[in-house]
């Protein structure tokens, strides 16, 4: 009897226990927030589809003595984050791991800043943060170079300037292409310029890509423009989810310095006046490749800059970079590796680099300014403007290039003091192709699949 009686009154116990955990300590995800609303006289701004069939555990517990802490406590559990607007509306979001508030971000590079109050400080954080990327990306040590020539297909003699197709294998079985310009006149050394392409499905196809290479080679610059991992013609040896992986940083700062190596080794080109130019995860794979490679002697990455915003793609901060030295890093700092290599900074009004005037360009200078060559970073801003690698934003490029290597921007002004790009074609797809149409000139050993690759990478 005595067992049967502790047995009910266990049981009874845990019930309660469940009732009480179940239906009082947990409540719905929009009630609590009503209640925040009420008790702090707040607004709060979210999309229904957010909150809806979400609870809260503990949520009376989790109520504090100011708005901010208290949604921290109820939001941070289930993966929501907050910002506060000028108008004290508080929105609400999922948690995006590429991205802060604005003024987390200064604050950020104010914490940085404190790390390296001195010269020697910053080279010792420059030397760790180039190891820590390395082996993140799964770089360090570096495969071994692929003992194979560049593959070339279609040579062609435009206005002022000459393209051909090419295809580096950097790694064995896995090929890189783009298309390589040059001026039409000349011996050389030429001055160079990697152009990196960002998420556009054109790729270097486009318009602005073509635009801009040809015109930097009308000038007197050798320029390869080429495609992200996964996409262009790599398209044909892996698919295009595999762009959205976390091997693809990995495989296209590998792709830009088996590109670099290319480039420095031809002919006709000076291996000690390389640049490196891209827009969006171009402009990623521009400072990344900068900071990493000291043979990048300037560099001119556009509407990426900033220390709230990562990328949004897996390309860009698929392996964890970002988390590398004493409080992690962020895209400014990376830029800033580049110190005291001449660089452009390109940013506009409508994106994520709308506050470097206020916010990542002074970090900059200050980190310049360790060196006591300020004046080598340079911001053009285009506050009106948005994301991409558009006119106004070729022409800042221009003319840095221009300064930088000595080039004959004259060459191709118009009567209006711009730079007139009226005689650089725009070439169809099919004209720019290594591999042919359908890929039948694929050399047979290429490799196939994402699986093969990583095969590959690990066996590096």
């Amino acid at each position: 009897m005595r067992t049967f009686i502790l047995a009910v009154s266990l049981l009874i116990a845990n019930n309660l226990f469940a009732q009480t955990v179940e239906e009082n300590f947990r409540k719905p995800l929009k009630e609590v927030l009503n209640q925040v609303e009420n008790r702090f006289h707040v607004k709060l701004s979210f999309d229904e589809k957010l909150v809806t069939d979400r609870s809260v555990n503990y949520a009376q517990w989790r109520f504090k003595d100011d708005v901010e802490t208290t949604l921290q406590a109820v939001l941070a559990p289930l993966d929501l984050v907050f910002s506060k607007s000028g108008d004290g509306t508080y929105k609400i979001e999922a948690f995006q791991y590429h991205r802060r508030s604005v003024e987390d971000g200064q604050k950020h590079l104010n914490r940085l800043l404190s790390l390296y109050p001195a010269l020697p400080d910053w080279w010792k954080r420059s030397a760790e943060l180039q190891q820590c990327f390395l082996s993140t990306l799964g770089l360090l040590p570096l495969p071994t170079k692929v003992n194979s020539s560049p593959i070339y297909a279609n040579k062609r003699q435009l206005d002022g300037y000459i393209a051909e197709n090419v295809a580096i294998e950097s790694l064995p079985g896995v090929f890189v292409s783009g298309t390589l310009y040059r001026p039409l006149k000349g011996k050389g050394p030429f001055p160079a310029v990697m152009l990196a392409q960002g998420h556009g499905e054109i790729q270097h196809y486009g318009e602005s890509s073509q635009l801009l290479s040809a015109t930097l080679a009308r000038m007197g610059a050798v320029v390869f423009s080429y495609d992200m991992f996964a996409k262009g013609e790599e398209s044909l040896q892996f698919a295009f989810e595999d762009h959205r992986t976390i091997l693809a940083p990995t495989m296209q700062t590998l792709n830009s310095i088996r590109i670099l190596d290319f480039l420095s080794a031809l002919p006709y080109v000076d291996p000690k006046r390389i640049g490196m130019t891209g827009a969006s995860g171009g402009g990623t794979q521009t400072f990344v490749m900068t900071a990493l490679d000291p043979r990048i002697a300037v560099s001119a990455p556009v509407v990426m800059v900033s220390s709230w915003f990562f990328g949004g793609c897996p390309c860009e901060s698929g392996m964890p970079i970002h988390s590398c030295g004493e409080w992690g890093t962020n895209n400014v700092e990376i830029a800033a590796m580049a110190a005291p290599r001449p660089m452009l900074v390109v940013s506009d009004g409508g994106d994520w680099t709308a506050n470097v005037p206020e916010i990542e360009f002074p970090y900059l200078k200050k980190v310049y300014t360790l060196f006591g060559k300020p004046e080598l970073v340079e911001n053009v801003h285009l506050i009106k403007e948005g994301h991409d690698y558009g006119p106004s934003k070729r022409q800042a490029v221009y003319e840095f290039f221009a300064r930088q290597f000595s080039l004959n921007i004259n060459a191709v002004k118009a009567a209006s003091g711009l730079v007139d790009e009226s005689k650089s074609v725009i070439e169809p797809k099919s004209a720019m192709l290594v591999f042919g149409k359908n890929g039948e000139r694929l050399p047979a050993h290429a490799i196939h699949r994402l699986e093969a690759l990583k095969a590959l990478l690990k066996n590096k």
